[in-house]
């Protein structure tokens, strides 16, 4: 196909409208009403853009795999504009503020489109490039499509205030309507050559020397592969994406034709799951494609015209987390922050060398440091992982505080949101959104492992000490005697560590803190506490499984 990209970039040009869509999250072309108005009038050259500006996209702390995944969903998009568009995406390194101005000094730029990032930390770099806008009389596009709703309409509805149960929000948003259907993108057939893009070149001085091109790597941005990242498990980008989104629907189909709900609940796969989260995240799939092909799915085989919401619980989460977000700007710290009870989380030497040990993989609890190691190495865990190395540093083993591990996660984790992630730990700590410091219930990191991974599979694989320990002496290594530990190749406290904590002691020592906390906080004006509605509601989330969990009493 012939490239339409306009030769117009050289010199100052101020004859011809630019419109600009500005790439932040939803790294795709279906479903992005950004997109759509960003080529809606033809008279336009369009832009289409993504600023490094070290924050975007979740760059601030970031690890090689997510950096990876990024490029990747980058270069995918630049080859779908190529093959698809016959233009290209032009890729800045700078302040967006910054290299908006320089673009405006040389060209007419009429239009800047981008898709919502409605978390708060993403308002002073919105609010300065619309501020700019503004000043420049340049029309600005902000259009919804990274959720499901517009969390200032949820807001709006509830009386101003975020919902502080699940349930009311599932309520507030039900009132709102069913979300809306995705949008197609631009035929190719038809519209090719119809979109006129504006094509940066090396004349471009001063924006030449902020441009990037394809191929890129994470080192050019001063991020080195860790020594145990692995082959790449999860290619970014929309096209991968989108495989992945009919692979899912796969398995849904069959799980829906057997009765089931939730197979990657019922039969969780920890090594290879075909887990779309990383692509929500960087909007590479769009949320309500997701959630509409399930829907359309389960309609058609079980229920005739209804839809079922519990088969999309995980995406109102993801909403319901996202909408607590906005008007906390310290939703990922304990200070300041007005859900967050304060709990006086271990800071001593101890905690910072057991911090060191859960992350490294090296706790001597196998199944939690299996998921660790594969949090380093792939960028991924299963859900029900996520929740038991989560437990096990807080409020079940290590007394940690959430925001060491938020941190950890944020960095590592493809599909790290920061209000989801920061939700997720503020639930599984007991800081919030489960009913005041009440975790009776607590994860048994062995018992764990035998109902999610009975044949050590997971175990296995990444802790590849424990090979020739069969089971059941692979879930509680330490348990082997010594003639046998030597037999298998694997010394316990020599080439795998022993266990850093008794488990059973810590998590009734654990449990008797929160108990005396609760009769602290009885009756001392404790501000509305985000909780479950229902004890189900919170089994539900943290995926409980009867025998993988125990009363931990004091």
């Amino acid at each position: 196909m012939e490239s339409t990209e306009s030769s117009s970039s050289k010199g100052v040009d101020k004859t011809v409208s630019v419109s600009i869509l500005w790439f932040r999250h939803g790294l795709r072309l279906h479903d992005s009403p950004a997109f759509i108005a960003a080529t809606s009038n033809r008279d336009h050259l369009f832009l289409p853009l993504f600023i490094f500006d070290g924050e975007s996209a979740g760059t601030k702390i970031v690890g090689f795999n997510r950096m990876r995944f990024l490029i990747e969903s980058l270069e995918d998009l630049n080859n779908s504009f190529s093959t698809k568009y016959g233009g290209s995406l032009t890729v800045l390194r700078g302040q967006p503020v910054d290299l908006f101005r320089k673009l405006s000094q040389k060209w007419k730029i009429a239009k800047i489109c981008f898709e919502q990032d409605c978390e708060p930390i993403w308002k002073e770099r919105d609010d300065g490039v619309k501020e700019f806008c503004k000043e420049n009389g340049i029309e600005v596009v902000e259009c919804i499509s990274h959720t499901l709703y517009d969390p200032a309409e949820i807001l709006s509805a509830n009386g101003g205030n975020p919902p502080y149960t699940y349930s009311s929000f599932m309520f507030v948003a039900s009132t709102l309507g069913k979300p809306e259907r995705p949008l197609s993108a631009p035929n190719p057939e038809t519209e090719a050559g119809k979109i006129n893009f504006f094509g940066m070149t090396g004349d471009d001085d001063d924006l030449a020397l902020c441009q990037l091109h394809f191929p890129m790597t994470p080192e050019v941005f001063g991020v080195s592969k860790e020594k145990a990242v692995g082959e790449n498990m999860r290619k970014g980008g929309e096209t991968e994406g989108i495989i992945l989104l009919e692979k899912r629907l796969a398995i849904e189909k069959q799980a829906f034709e057997q009765g089931l709900m939730l197979p990657n609940h019922t039969n969780p796969d920890f090594i290879n799951g075909a887990s779309l989260s990383p692509h929500l995240r960087f909007g590479c799939v769009s949320v309500r494609t997701f959630y509409w092909a399930v829907q359309d799915l389960f309609s058609a085989i079980v229920s005739g015209n209804t839809t079922c919401e519990t088969i999309t619980g995980q995406l109102f989460w993801r909403e319901y987390f996202y909408v607590m977000s906005v008007p906390n700007p310290n939703f990922d710290k304990m200070k300041s922050n007005p859900i967050c009870l304060n709990i006086p989380w271990a800071k001593d030497v101890i905690a910072k060398e057991n911090l060191k040990k859960w992350k490294a993989g090296k706790t001597g609890y196998p199944f939690i440091d299996a998921s660790m190691r594969q949090l380093i190495e792939q960028g991924w865990l299963h859900h029900v992982a996520r929740n038991a190395t989560a437990c096990f540093l807080t409020r079940n083993d290590l007394w940690i505080s959430w925001e060491k591990g938020l941190k950890h996660f944020l960095k590592y984790l493809l599909d790290a949101d920061w209000s989801v992630c920061a939700g997720n730990w503020l639930w599984v700590s007991s800081s919030a959104f489960e009913n005041v410091l009440d975790c009776t219930l607590c994860i048994c990191p062995t018992r764990y492992a035998q109902r999610l991974d009975p044949e050590a599979k997971f175990i296995k694989r990444f802790i590849p000490e424990l090979q020739n320990y069969p089971i059941p002496y692979v879930f509680e290594p330490w348990t082997a005697p010594l003639e046998l530990q030597n037999q298998w190749g694997c010394m316990i406290g020599k080439d795998y560590p022993a266990p850093i904590v008794n488990h059973e002691i810590v998590s009734k020592r654990n449990k008797a803190e929160m108990v005396s906390l609760q009769k602290m906080l009885a009756g001392g004006g404790l501000n509305e506490h985000p909780c479950p509605s229902n004890t189900n509601e919170a089994r539900n989330f943290m995926w409980f499984p009867e025998i993988c969990s125990h009363e931990s009493s004091p």
